[in-house]
């Protein structure tokens, strides 16, 4: 079974729009497009959290694939991330786009859930996906999603498209690794951890021995 991974940029406030520029995703009037880029700093490995998709496959929301397919095929031969993107296999969940011009990208077929749990089944690698956040709610809530990186920047941007909104499925995350760029961003990788669970800050009535030990604290006999 091919894990499926998520790894995508967020603001403080939850919010993964536009991070990389201001025309890249303006919908709803979104006013701070390229927010992440004052905190970027040389100890921000994108390889180790997934964002270059080595040996993974991609799988890309619609307005994702069409930002990447606007970039990534037009950079330098000898970018390595580009290379990458390039060459590996796309699968593009779409309820409007009928074709892709993109090499090696194909788009998913019938009801995107059935068909990426159909993909993870199938033989490959580990299918990757970057930012897609309506795409990313449809696989969280049919449990689909079986690790997430997420980078989280120092910045609250109030408005704009959230990772998990309340449409997401309770569940528990349990967190495997962190790091902390020299900028503060935290780069934290969880998996999922079962149902939520909960507990009460009520005080515990205390047994018999613990009242005993009590009173003998009281009349310093302890």
């Amino acid at each position: 079974m091919r894990r499926l991974i998520v790894s995508t940029f967020l603001s403080l406030d939850g919010v993964l729009q536009a991070p990389g520029g201001p025309a890249e995703d303006p919908t709803g009037g979104f006013a701070h497009g390229g927010w992440m880029f004052p905190y970027a700093d040389e100890t921000m490995d994108i390889g180790e959290a997934g964002f270059d998709g080595r040996d993974r496959e991609l799988l890309l929301g619609r307005r994702t694939y069409q930002i990447f397919a606007a970039y990534w095929p037009y950079q330098p031969a000898d970018n390595p991330v580009a290379a990458i993107f390039n060459a590996t296999r796309k699968h593009v969940a779409s309820r409007t786009l009928t074709s892709l011009g993109w090499a090696n990208a194909t788009l998913l077929e019938g009801e995107v859930a059935a068909a990426v749990r159909a993909l993870k089944a199938s033989p490959g690698p580990d299918l990757q996906v970057i930012g897609s956040g309506g795409l990313v709610a449809t696989l969280q809530a049919a449990a689909l999603v079986d690790e997430y990186n997420l980078w989280i920047f120092p910045v609250v941007l109030g408005a704009g498209k959230r990772l998990f909104t309340g449409s997401a499925r309770a569940e528990g995350l349990r967190l495997v690794r962190s790091k902390v760029s020299g900028s503060g961003v935290v780069m934290a990788t969880y998996v999922p951890d079962g149902a939520v669970r909960s507990g009460t800050f009520e005080t515990v009535a205390p047994s018999d021995d613990e009242l005993a030990r009590r009173r003998m604290m009281a009349e310093g006999q302890w």
